[in-house]
């Protein structure tokens, strides 16, 4: 007969921290919330190639992570998954976009010649969205510097439209340069010093090499923790399907992708399996989380298939209706906890710590904290960034509210089969997800600090000061449907009625 568990599965919002001994140094200024996001050697003292600031990932959907929410949630420390549900040549774009965003040393990816004209300039500006362009002899970003143009030079509308750039340009003569091998402290002092905005760097024969901007000096003052790879750009992840996987997986890497995960509502499948060994052949370097998964079998199934991480959660998101649909999926808290055990054993056996992502199942702020005591390397987010200015979402007015607009990937007008994938006819059969909104939020910055500052408190209750400490110490009670409602406001009127997340 059918295996049956025992014991029922349960949601985070059924448990409750109980705290530990606060000693003197468990206060929040000497918590890290840093964590591993790819599998490494741990047991023989090998460091983790890819870690995390802050433990919190943007889940892979076209509501919610694009290159400009990848920007604004590596600023705080964490890793955006850009959405695979577009074309492989728009989605290496947003990677791309992201890895020149910010930098020490930044390659131009806006260039023109002298003698283009203002409109082609215009045109260039606003394919990139950047408005410092450098103006070389050929127009490329490795050319021989001839002067550099922003949109502070000219005004489109006051100018002929045929205009040359070599007309409005900053000449060669009057730049402040450096030349290439110039250490980052070094360029930002020239900047300072210059009281220039951006500093472009030369070899010996005068061409291109990089740009250092002012404000990325600034931005790193404003967020100590952000996330950068060697050459200090922001890291950026992506989704990836079992399909085209051959085709997308080289173009993701091309454009400076660090981390991809295979997106699936269900990851115990073979198709999974001979997508993570067809890229570990291939591309033996290439970084590949894989899920989900909502029990040990499925965990040691894509452990010994080279996932890199594993993500668990099914039906568990404020969209998602698989559970609905056909009767699959499973309690989040119960999950992580399972999938926790089977990380630790597959590492006493084989030393190869491989980190978990719970994905979903995350509707308030201290849920985060439970998923990481519970055993959770990182959590992966939608609904949650859905919500912020950076998302790639319309904001409306509905009823009076703002509100941002949030579909699930299974939805109708996602329309994101490969993610339901199970190897046979292609299409929706049906639908595993809605179209919503969310309460508008404001600023990613403003609320991750906040949630953030939430989960370091809480770990301070704990009597930790990091996450592994964290998993390893944590005392967590379940508690009664009394305990529950006891744990907010209860018998009186309350004044402020908006929900605090």
């Amino acid at each position: 007969m059918a295996y049956i568990f025992e014991e029922p599965s349960h949601t985070f919002d059924e448990y409750l921290l109980v705290p530990g001994y606060t000693g003197p140094d468990c206060i929040p200024a000497n918590v890290s919330l840093q964590t591993p996001v790819v599998r490494y050697n741990k047991k023989a003292g090998e460091k983790c190639p890819l870690t995390m600031n802050i433990p919190m990932t943007s889940a892979v959907m076209q509501a919610v992570s694009d290159d400009k929410l990848a920007v604004a949630l590596a600023k705080e420390g964490g890793i955006s998954f850009i959405y695979g549900s577009q074309t492989i040549e728009n989605q290496a774009a947003m990677v791309a976009r992201v890895k020149a965003y910010k930098a020490g040393f930044v390659t131009s990816d806006t260039n023109i010649g002298p003698e283009n004209t203002l409109t082609e300039l215009v045109e260039a500006v606003e394919k990139t969205g950047h408005s410092t362009v450098a103006v070389t002899e050929d127009g490329t970003a490795t050319g021989k510097l001839v002067g550099i143009i922003t949109d502070r030079d000219f005004r489109i509308s006051h100018c002929a439209p045929d205009a040359k750039v070599k007309e409005y340009m900053t000449p060669l003569a009057n730049l402040v340069m450096a030349k290439d091998g110039i250490t980052l402290e070094e360029a930002n002092d020239l900047i300072w010093k210059n009281k220039i905005n951006q500093l472009p760097v030369v070899d010996n024969n005068g061409r291109l090499v990089s740009f250092v901007f002012r404000k990325d000096a600034a931005s790193h003052q404003e967020y100590p923790l952000e996330l950068l790879d060697s050459k200090k750009r922001y890291i950026v992840g992506a989704g990836i399907n079992t399909r085209d996987y051959m085709e997308r997986v080289p173009a993701l890497l091309e454009a400076g992708v660090d981390v991809m995960t295979l997106d699936s509502s269900e990851g115990f499948t073979e198709w999974q399996r001979r997508a993570l060994q067809d890229i570990h052949a291939k591309w033996p370097n290439a970084k590949v989380g894989a899920g989900n998964v909502v029990d040990a079998d499925g965990f040691n199934f894509l452990a010994e298939a080279g996932a890199d991480f594993v993500k668990i959660g099914i039906g568990g998101g404020s969209i998602c209706i698989t559970r609905e649909q056909k009767g699959i999926g499973r309690g989040q808290a119960t999950a992580t906890i399972e999938v926790a055990k089977a990380r630790d054993a597959y590492y006493e056996k084989t030393g190869i710590y491989i980190p978990i992502c719970s994905d979903g199942g995350i509707v308030y702020d201290h849920h985060v904290t439970l998923a990481l005591a519970m055993g959770a390397d990182f959590v992966m987010l939608g609904r949650y960034f859905a919500r912020f200015d950076e998302s790639p979402t319309n904001k409306l007015i509905v009823n009076g509210n703002y509100v941002k607009e949030y579909w699930g990937e299974g939805s109708n007008r996602a329309r994101n089969w490969q993610r339901y994938d199970l190897g046979g006819k292609k299409g929706m059969a049906f639908e595993e997800g809605v179209d919503s909104y969310v309460p508008y939020a404001g600023s990613l910055h403003d609320n991750v600090t906040l949630t953030t500052s939430k989960v370091i408190h809480a770990m301070c209750n704990c009597g930790v000061v990091n996450i592994p400490d964290l998993q390893k110490n944590a005392k967590i009670t379940m508690v009664s449907s009394a305990s529950i409602r006891e744990g907010g406001a209860h018998d009186v009127i309350v004044k402020n009625t908006v929900k605090a997340n």
